[in-house]
């Protein structure tokens, strides 16, 4: 199953350079991460209040290949790659509308206990909803 999410570079999105900050490639993956969740009736406040779950970056492979200026039209293709017990892996891409791609990624995802911060089995709902291509 893969997600697809725009986004739009803004001027503040940039470098003195005129293009995007490295920095800033992480926010656009966080934000699709983030929407395909909520595209799978997950809402991360709603794990944190209903089920005491949050999840957490626990590594980031990024690979760089070309710059996104500003204005462009980017997609953000987001896909989980591999399910374990107690954590996600996304392979994620950032391309240009015209099919270039600018930037890659490969994402570990931890669930931990919110209050505790100590790591928690990933509950069957959340996986059957990931895996859900509704």
């Amino acid at each position: 199953m893969k997600f697809s999410w725009p986004v739009r570079v803004y001027y503040e999105d940039t470098d003195s350079g005129g293009v995007v900050y490295y920095a800033n490639y992480l926010k656009f993956f966080e934000r699709a991460r983030t929407e395909l969740l909520r595209e799978r009736g997950l809402q991360q406040d709603q794990l944190i209040a209903q089920y005491n779950i949050i999840f957490a970056v626990r590594n980031i492979n990024v690979d760089y290949n070309k710059p996104a200026v500003f204005n462009d039209l980017l997609t953000v293709t987001t896909e989980v790659i591999e399910y374990k017990k107690a954590s996600l892996v996304f392979k994620q891409i950032i391309s240009r509308d015209d099919g270039t791609v600018l930037c890659q990624a490969t994402c570990k995802v931890a669930c931990l206990q919110a209050k505790e911060l100590k790591p928690k089995a990933i509950p069957e709902f959340i996986i059957q909803q990931m895996k859900n291509e509704s």
